[in-house]
């Protein structure tokens, strides 16, 4: 496992340059938002439900949903990522599909594409806000309106939360919040273990820069004009590490590097792929967002391998740019200012993000003495992008008594409660920590 010793560092200069990097970013549209289109409903979602998009003004695909029975509430959706194409309709539509369990219950739901691909976690934030705007101009406001974070668009909804909770007059914009497999490290935290493992990958298979990309360090991600795919970057994960293959297909020398790439940075082997994808794509974007290096591994002692001399050694070496680092800081850390009820559930098996960003989140809220608004859940499932619905269904529930009564839930009766709300096979909390 990589030990990192980052100092603490004071940014001379820091918040000058983040307004100046502010005042650069780039013009949102002031196109007014369109009117709403009806268009199916994906299938999970049951019978009696309308479905709608815009087109916001800044070229966001808000999608919504309204039950035929609504019950007066509302799920504002944060979506994960992040997803680094052109925003589609049927992006936020496949969102709607996965929390389906909630509209089915008499909940509307709304979601927002954001206005571009790629990273900004403030970007994202404001999308979110807009979506909820939209849906009470639309339908007026609800009896009560959730956020709701999920993986990245955890990181998300816990900005927009500090960001939007209350209007100018003090007032909730949103009662509550629930975070789901969420990013909650703040992006200085976030992404660190993967700029690891490109250094690590690097060392063992030296073909990502190959000798034919020329040189460029592996922080950023891709080179400027890089036209590298995934099914490339699959192509030569593979030729390294005959990851992919049966262990009767790869050699020795790919077994032996897989082996010491996996013990090394933690990263499972099915995941290997979509780790490093990040680590060159959306590392790519992000770099080119924040306009250097917010990475550091200068300090960093790697170990776990059959030979932690000679990595440690040969490692390339990289130190953050302070300026970078504030950036990345100003745009995706957290607070943890929190002005409303709650809830996180994390699988303790999450292969992309660690269950562990939960605690870190812990800290910052208790750190801004807000610890009574938050409550946290495990389950024991292994999955990252969609849980069991029962999970889903509980921690709503939870988080609907503790708004409506003031009484702070106990995650130790979570498991009870979802098996009284369905089926035991949809319950997988575990014991509270």
């Amino acid at each position: 496992m990589a030990r990192s010793a980052s100092p603490s560092r004071f940014f001379p200069g820091a918040v000058l340059a983040v307004l100046a990097f502010l005042a650069g970013g780039e013009a949102v549209a002031q196109a007014p938002d369109a009117e709403a289109t009806p268009l199916a409903c994906p299938g999970d979602v049951g019978q009696g439900v309308a479905c709608s998009t815009t087109r916001d003004a800044d070229g966001a695909w808000v999608v919504m949903a309204m039950p035929a029975e609504w019950n007066r509430k509302l799920i504002v959706h944060a979506h994960g990522g992040p997803r680094t194409g052109e925003p589609d309709v049927q992006d936020s539509l496949d969102d709607l599909n996965r929390f389906a369990v909630w509209v089915r219950k008499g909940y509307a739901w709304t979601g927002s594409s954001y206005r571009r691909g790629g990273y900004g976690v403030r970007m994202a934030a404001e999308g979110v806000e807009h979506s909820r705007e939209l849906f009470w101009r639309r339908f007026g406001r609800p009896d009560r309106t959730i956020l709701h974070g999920q993986s990245w668009g955890g990181n998300v909804a816990a900005k927009t939360a500090e960001l939007y909770a209350l209007d100018g007059e003090g007032r909730a914009n949103y009662d509550g919040v629930l975070l789901t497999n969420g990013v909650l490290t703040g992006g200085t935290k976030a992404y660190q273990f993967r700029a690891d493992l490109r250094a690590v990958y690097q060392f063992y298979c030296r073909n990502h820069p190959s000798a034919e990309d020329g040189a460029y360090p592996v922080w950023q991600g891709l080179a400027a004009g890089s036209r590298m795919t995934r099914a490339e970057l699959r192509r030569r994960v593979e030729a390294c590490t005959g990851a992919g293959l049966s262990m009767r297909q790869r050699t020795a020398d790919q077994s032996r590097r897989l082996r010491d790439i996996l013990a090394v940075t933690s990263v499972a082997e099915d995941e290997l792929v979509a780790h490093l994808s990040w680590a060159t794509f959306l590392f790519q974007d992000l770099i080119g967002r924040v306009g250097g290096n917010p990475f550091d591994n200068s300090r960093t002692v790697y170990s776990g391998s059959s030979d932690d001399a000679a990595l440690n050694a040969g490692v390339e070496r990289f130190t953050a740019d302070p300026m970078a680092v504030a950036r990345l800081a100003y745009d995706a850390d957290l607070s943890g200012l929190i002005v409303a009820p709650t809830i996180s559930l994390h699988a303790r098996h999450d292969p992309t993000v660690s269950y562990t960003a939960d605690a870190v989140y812990a800290a910052t809220v208790e750190q801004a003495g807000r610890s009574a608004l938050l409550v946290q859940a495990t389950t024991d499932e292994d999955q990252h992008s969609k849980l069991a619905d029962g999970g889903y269904l509980t921690i709503l529930d939870a988080l609907e008594g503790w708004i409506s009564t003031g009484a702070r839930p106990d995650p130790a009766g979570f498991q009870g409660r979802c098996l009284s709300l369905v089926a035991a096979r949809e319950c997988k909390f575990t014991p509270t920590q």
